[in-house]
């Protein structure tokens, strides 16, 4: 392998590939530009709307972090399915493997308890079904993923998208956590949970309407989850529908609400989320968070790299 590519194994932790061609496609391509690709997905195993059964699931993981030959573990995709898995994973196991882990949206639930459980940091970053098995591969999230794993710092850089939405202007650290929005909240008053302490949360989902995102996030306000924290970050929220019963609430009457009562900064414009143009972001990692009224900068360090 060339120094810009690394050993990959794949490993199905939640819902099946939609399009397996495609994902042979995108593992021949891989391998054509030096990567090692260990493909632990077995696409005839499927069970019901999971990759596998959770028995299965669990041994792909296993295999993958004990491959002598690889050192990132990427989820194919997420769907659902690693709630199922949490209370059979042996998360020191895993975390002795060395390996990276790599995922997001339903791997949130991962990367969760596998800080609280061992203190390790894992990557909110690409997976393997919507992000390399797909004929063009976007220029933006993969050069994120490698920046970041080659470290020792990551930047993510990003802008407000709508008018009339300025961000407060923030200059704060913290460690970063968070992910996606609906997989935290299931994991409220789970062994699972873990709010960082004086830490920068981010925040995404795709499909829920803006009343789901106000409610949930207040859901982990009223839990305390938010106490203490620097900063809250919104990545994408897209998806949803407004109706006429919306009567002018949409996405940005719930910022505006969130903004008014939460005891902490709501900033939005990370590049995070359902969407191709996704940052990669180190779950644990400490963070500089830095923001102008249309602009934020996220400086990332402390974490772990391909480099050791």
């Amino acid at each position: 392998m060339t120094n810009s590519t690394f050993g990959i194994a794949i490993a199905a932790t939640g819902g099946y590939a939609p399009d397996y061609p495609a994902v042979e496609a995108g593992i021949a391509r891989l391998r054509q530009q030096g990567y090692l690709i260990h493909n632990y997905y077995h696409h005839d195993e499927r069970y019901q709307r999971f990759a596998g059964t959770d028995e299965a699931r669990l041994a792909q993981l296993y295999a993958a972090a004990e491959d002598p030959e690889i050192e990132v573990v990427l989820a194919l995709r997420g769907s659902y399915g690693m709630s199922r898995l949490l209370p059979h994973i042996d998360f020191e196991r895993l975390a002795d493997s060395g390996k990276l882990f790599v995922g997001y949206s339903d791997f949130t639930a991962f990367q969760m308890a596998y800080m609280k459980q061992t203190g390790r940091i894992s990557f909110a970053g690409p997976m393997f079904c919507g992000d390399y098995a797909r004929e063009t591969l976007v220029g933006y999230t993969m050069q994120q993923f490698h920046n970041c794993l080659r470290g020792p710092l990551h930047q993510v850089l990003g802008e407000v998208a709508d008018e009339g939405s300025d961000n407060p202007v923030v200059d704060v650290r913290g460690q970063l956590w968070g992910g996606n929005l609906a997989m935290l909240v299931s994991l409220l008053g789970t062994p699972y949970f873990a709010a960082q302490p004086d830490g920068i949360l981010f925040l995404e989902d795709i499909s829920e309407h803006p009343y789901r995102i106000e409610r949930m996030v207040l859901q982990l306000f009223y839990a305390g989850a938010l106490a203490g924290q620097q900063a809250l970050v919104l990545g994408d929220f897209s998806g949803y529908k407004l109706s006429p019963y919306d009567n002018g609430y949409g996405f940005e009457a719930m910022l505006a609400y969130l903004r008014s009562v939460l005891p902490l900064p709501v900033l939005t414009g990370l590049p995070f989320g359902h969407i191709e143009r996704r940052a990669t972001l180190p779950y644990g990692a400490m963070a500089h968070l830095r923001s102008t009224a249309r602009t934020l900068e996220l400086t990332l360090s402390e974490y772990p790299t391909l480099r050791g």
